[in-house]
């Protein structure tokens, strides 16, 4: 039972049979009511695959009064929340040839390159690993690696190169890709609980009686809504609706692929692709609002992602059409995907702003990149890469302009970020030094 006559903890949970439901920050809780805390910065990375078509995604002027590009188009009514960063270069590591894909989404938050071997694994420890070891000593979960497609393919997924080089962005050790999750059943449970069975017919017969985890907590609910202040309940309500919200678009996925009688994705995971990304979000959301994990990447796709969209009148296969070769369809088809990829982005900074953190809201307190390991998806460029940065950063960012870094190496940018979390390395894959933090402060002028 929650003790309510003194301040709430940080920490301090909803408990029921099998479920431990976490709160989100209230102005009952001691960290909220100190003029002096200063709130939590989380990190997040959104990664798409396959390059973009760079003429349709970078603004051609600089500074804070660069026009939106049509790929960004989406992003308008955020433009004080984020930044478009150009000019940053993922070189590969010399004498490591070849794979394009494979090392565009390693080197993204690695800064090495992979070896050309189906079996040997070698890529550095990556970035948000890097933090969950510093950021995870205050959360229940260290990170969270996330995906909108399955990783279960072994072998080779670009030519020569291992399937984990282009299935993950994350890396525990230079060996140890960690798998990535896109079943929203899955991903609600370790956060919430009630996995205690690994049972499929036992979570099919939970799932037909539509129970939900908060059931379980109805007492500690009304015990704790009874001792808070008017504020709290309201904010306290509205989290749990979301919540239950969640977990209702899960039941109703599994339910509808129940109909189904083949099924190319398992229960939980939604037939429409927007669904899905959409669902995978707002838990992307609930897990930063109750401070379950700082540290999340997600990856719209696999570099050679062969996802369609006809949802946007793309059917093709996004990997062999973003090898356009010029030709005006493919061009403009790959184009609306890199759009499409972006506005679901936007869904996901716009959740971010409507929920309230301390004496601002999650947006103001996150450091989130969107971003691709190769630039011109047709070339497969290294240099130049698309790359947003979004969020406050907890007062250490700064949106509303497009900075060109010059061929900087991602890595600087890195060691910057990482800087900001009060992490600090001397170096990490091929950095050769520091950004200067004031250009990521800088901001509309």
């Amino acid at each position: 039972m929650i003790n309510t006559k003194k301040a709430l903890s940080r920490r301090a949970m909803l408990r029921g049979m099998g479920a431990a439901v976490a709160l989100p920050l209230l102005d009952s809780m001691t960290p909220a009511l100190s003029a002096a805390a200063k709130p939590a910065n989380r990190f997040g990375v959104v990664y798409v695959p396959n390059g973009m078509i760079m003429q349709k995604y970078l603004p051609a002027k600089e500074g804070p009064a660069y026009e939106i590009t049509p790929t960004l188009s989406a992003l308008e009514p955020l433009r004080g929340h984020f930044q478009v960063l150009s000019g940053l270069n993922c070189i590969p590591t010399p004498g490591r040839p070849g794979g394009a894909h494979a090392k565009a989404s390693t080197r993204f938050l690695t800064d090495i390159s992979p070896p050309t071997s189906e079996t040997w694994l070698d890529a550095g420890i990556s970035v948000d690993q890097i933090l969950a070891q510093e950021l995870g000593k205050s959360t229940q979960l260290a990170s969270l690696e996330l995906a909108i497609e399955s990783g279960e393919t072994a072998g080779s997924c670009d030519t020569g190169y291992a399937c984990p080089y282009t299935n993950t962005l994350s890396w525990k050790g230079p060996s140890t890709p960690l798998p990535t999750q896109n079943n929203p059943r899955l991903v609600f449970e370790r956060l919430f609980g009630d996995s205690s069975s690994t049972d499929p017919k036992e979570r099919l017969g939970r799932m037909r009686q539509q129970k939900s985890i908060l059931d379980s907590v109805t007492e500690e609910v009304r015990h704790l809504q009874g001792a808070l202040p008017q504020t709290d309940r309201t904010k306290l309500t509205e989290y749990l609706d979301a919540v239950r919200g969640v977990e209702q678009r899960i039941q109703n996925a599994e339910r509808d692929n129940r109909q189904v009688p083949l099924v190319d994705h398992p229960a939980g995971i939604p037939a429409n692709w927007e669904d899905h990304i959409k669902l995978m979000f707002d838990l992307v959301v609930l897990a930063y609002q109750t401070d379950l994990t700082r540290v999340i990447t997600l990856m719209v796709g696999h570099e050679q992602s062969g996802m369609t969209y006809p949802q946007i009148g793309v059917p093709d296969a996004h990997h062999p059409i973003s090898h356009h070769q010029q030709e005006p369809e493919k061009v403009a088809k790959t184009a609306k995907v890199n759009a499409y990829h972006v506005k679901m982005f936007a869904y996901l900074l716009e959740k971010l702003r409507g929920t309230p953190d301390g004496d601002g809201n999650l947006l103001d307190h996150v450091t989130m990149i969107y971003g691709a390991g190769i630039a011109d998806s047709n070339s497969h460029a290294p240099v130049n890469i698309p790359f947003l940065l979004a969020g406050g950063g907890a007062g250490n960012l700064r949106g509303g302009r497009h900075t060109n870094l010059r061929g900087v190496p991602l890595a600087n940018l890195h060691l910057t970020l990482m800087d900001q979390f009060g992490v600090h390395w001397d170096r990490i894959g091929d950095s050769t030094g520091r950004l200067d933090p004031a250009l990521l402060a800088m901001g509309r002028s």
